[in-house]
């Protein structure tokens, strides 16, 4: 019987320690109904093969009214895709399809809603600039921030 608790307890460690781990690859950012995300800046650990967004939307209104997305491009492409997401409406999200400036996009959301993507973090490079930002119709501007692959 006490053979059996050293696995037991080494599972229950492990258990607890790979969720902890994980979080460091993953970040959760909210959108509102005035135009802002809640975070400035993302640092990517240089650790994680892949990174993970969650986008809320914490406000109330739809969609078609106040829709937010999340996307992601080196910092001297973010205009020209979000003058081309904005060309390619609603039905794609805001994003030109197959545009290879967009490292990572989620759909738009509405009040209430969630999205997530899950990216390589083979795109990006320790010091290169990156900027995200929502492609709705006027957003991009107010709605942008930072991410950096930490080393």
């Amino acid at each position: 019987m006490a053979n059996l608790w050293k696995p037991l307890a080494l599972w229950a460690v492990c258990a607890v320690a790979a969720p902890a781990w994980a979080a460091g690859c993953a970040v959760e950012i909210e959108g509102n109904d005035a135009m802002q995300f809640n975070k400035a800046a993302i640092a990517v650990p240089a650790s994680c093969k892949q990174f993970t967004v969650k986008l809320k939307h914490a406000g109330k209104l739809p969609k078609t009214a106040m829709g937010h997305n999340w996307v992601l491009t080196r910092a001297g492409d973010m205009q020209g895709a979000a003058t081309d997401g904005m060309a390619a409406g609603a039905a794609r999200n805001y994003v030109k399809d197959g545009d290879t400036r967009v490292i990572a996009h989620t759909k738009v959301i509405g009040g209430g809603e969630a999205d997530t993507v899950t990216f390589a973090t083979t795109a990006l490079k320790a010091g290169e600039p990156y900027t995200y930002f929502c492609s709705f119709p006027g957003h991009s501007a107010i709605m942008k921030g930072t991410l950096t692959l930490a080393k």
